[in-house]
């Protein structure tokens, strides 16, 4: 194979890899046959890989992340340069081209002095780079493979710019208690508990915006939480010589209770 291992290697050299990884004759017989579609899944454990990475704090390990996440997109480029579609270049040019022209105050002469006039700018630029002249076409536009919150929260602020929207937090609260009290009926009746419990979830997306919070990351906080305290429910049960599916109702309240009293220090 025509190729020159490196000691260093760039951007350039990736996207020269993968096109050997694919090469229909001397290629790796899995690289060869994967489509978009086939890797999709990869694409987003490597974004949710270096997320984690980032929470934690490691600059190493989101070194390697942002590793993987790159060889997803010259994968992707590089089955359309195979089609003649577009390759890696093409996707670096029209991403340096909507930069330029999404910072005016940068590379123009328009002044945006702080965060919030840029991102109004921002949003302008895009609705008119996108043709988003309707509630539909930007509401729309939001895709529908986000993660349910994220989705939900981004519809809401959208859907705030034409008055869809309650003045405080405080009357986002009263509509999501109003939301929980139709889900009891729901479930008193057996009919429509799915329906209202996706309002329950919609409607508690919308009060964590209100409230200037990111529901999904709060979200996950809380599954963390709680997978900590299971944890320390396991320990303090083996520290008494019981399996922690053996302990009674009532050792399990106690375990619970220790493990949220060690964790409440560290409440913001």
């Amino acid at each position: 194979m025509d190729f020159e291992q490196k000691e260093h290697y760039t951007a350039q050299d990736l996207v020269r890899i993968v096109s050997l990884l694919r090469d229909p004759v001397n290629g790796c017989p899995w690289d060869k046959e994967q489509t978009h579609q086939s890797i999709r899944s990869n694409f987003i454990e490597e974004t949710y890989e270096a997320l984690e990475a980032i929470d934690l704090g490691d600059a190493h390990l989101l070194e390697e992340e942002l590793g993987d996440v790159l060889l997803q997109v010259a994968l992707h480029c590089q089955m359309e340069a195979e089609k003649g579609v577009f390759d890696f270049d093409s996707v670096c040019d029209g991403i340096c081209k909507k930069l330029i022209y999404r910072h005016p105050h940068v590379f123009g002469d328009t002044v945006a002095e702080t965060t919030g006039e840029v991102l109004s700018n921002w949003e302008a630029l895009k609705n008119a780079e996108k043709a988003r002249t309707t509630a539909k076409s930007r509401l729309e536009s939001v895709p529908a493979a986000f993660p349910a919150l994220m989705r939900a929260a981004k519809v809401q602020k959208r859907a705030g710019a034409y008055g869809f929207a309650y003045p405080d937090a405080a009357a986002a609260l009263a509509d999501l208690e109003s939301e929980l009290a139709e889900l009891k009926e729901a479930m008193a009746s057996g009919e429509g508990v799915e329906w209202e419990l996706g309002d329950v979830l919609f409607a508690a997306a919308n009060l964590g915006r209100m409230l200037g919070q990111d529901s999904e990351q709060a979200l996950s906080r809380a599954t963390t939480r709680f997978q900590n305290r299971v944890i320390s429910c396991e320990e303090q049960a083996a520290a008494e010589g019981k399996a922690l599916e053996e302990v009674s109702p009532a050792d399990l309240d106690r375990y619970w209770k220790a493990a949220k009293e060690t964790e409440q220090t560290s409440k913001g």
